[in-house]
């Protein structure tokens, strides 16, 4: 596919796409609305009604599946000019560009850094993909696999073909094919014996917008294994395996067995949090530190080990009871 991104404002024409391998088997609905950046979606299923945009000289409906070589043919479109892109500092560039664990034709694995969301929204400008996508400026697909909290670092998966994107998104929901591992510093002492969490989580949204997740009968199946790594006086470091996906899965679960994430805002006791910060610790102590998927019928390992200022801290700041 050529031409990933319009613009829309300037001379107004007819556009012609060929499909390739990076849209293949995608709803022409899909298609167009990231095609068509800013053009609300209404109006593109208008467009399809109309049979303004054709795929191989015929109408189509928004069902419609592409297929290799598809030709599509896009009606002039004027719509209100797109804001600027955020410019990006090199810096910041360069600072995700040292962070990345693996890349080839099809997937990048990045050490996100604590307190970068992964896409912009909700206030903020950019995100990590955004970041990506400057980066690359060549690459005419870039998309996350997958998501992390803005305040957890780690291991995580863009896909810079479509192709890889659906295998992932496949064994994902599947639970199959792609196991992640994280490292989490909780409050309290973590029993050797506390071996998993399955509890059903249950999304709300507060009046203010914010989103918090609670253990709650109507809410999905969610699964976590945990398994103690080191103890501190007052503190544990836990390896912990989601066996589900759900939104801040780990966060809630540790907070329901009664060792809440250090440094989590959200569900984590203010005085607890006031504690740990005394010591030092300022971030959301969760951390992706391990990737094993099967993509293409290859198994990869990926890993990112913890960063050297949270592990000085828990050196130095935190007494030992085993390792």
């Amino acid at each position: 596919m050529s031409d990933s991104e319009l613009n829309l404002t300037e001379r107004p024409a007819v556009r012609y796409v060929t499909i390739d391998d990076n849209n293949t088997g995608q709803r022409i609905d899909n298609f167009l609305v990231t095609f068509l950046k800013g053009v609300p979606k209404g109006k593109i299923y208008n467009l399809l009604r109309k049979g303004e945009i054709r795929v191989n000289k015929k109408r189509t409906k928004p069902d419609y599946r592409l297929q290799n070589d598809d030709i599509v043919r896009i009606a002039p479109i004027v719509i209100a000019p797109e804001s600027d892109k955020p410019v990006l500092s090199d810096r910041l560039k360069n600072e995700i560009e040292s962070r990345i664990v693996y890349e080839d034709k099809g997937l990048i694995v990045i050490n996100k850094p604590s307190g970068l969301a992964v896409h912009g929204g909700s206030g903020l400008s950019f995100g990590l993909v955004e970041v990506i996508r400057q980066m690359r400026p060549l690459e005419k697909f870039i998309e996350l696999v997958h998501r992390l909290d803005r305040d957890t670092s780690g291991l995580i998966m863009v896909a810079k073909k479509r192709s890889v994107l659906k295998e992932l998104h496949t064994a994902l929901r599947e639970k199959e094919g792609v196991q992640k591992t994280y490292l989490a510093l909780v409050y309290g002492s973590w029993p050797k014996r506390k071996l998993q969490v399955n509890a059903p989580l249950l999304k709300n949204e507060l009046q203010s917008g914010e989103r918090i997740v609670r253990v709650h009968t109507d809410g999905k199946d969610s699964l976590t294994r945990f398994k103690l790594v080191r103890q501190f006086e007052g503190y544990s470091l836990v390896e912990c395996e989601p066996v589900t996906g759900r939104t801040h899965q780990i966060r809630v679960h540790t907070q329901y067995a009664g060792y809440p994430i250090v440094g989590d805002d959200k569900y984590a006791p203010a005085e607890s949090i006031k504690e740990s910060k005394a010591l030092g610790f300022k971030r959301l102590c969760l951390h992706a530190t391990r990737l094993e998927i099967m993509l293409n019928g290859e198994r990869m390992l990926f890993e990112a080990p913890l960063d050297k200022e949270w592990q000085t801290l828990m050196n130095e700041n935190l007494t030992d009871i085993f390792s």
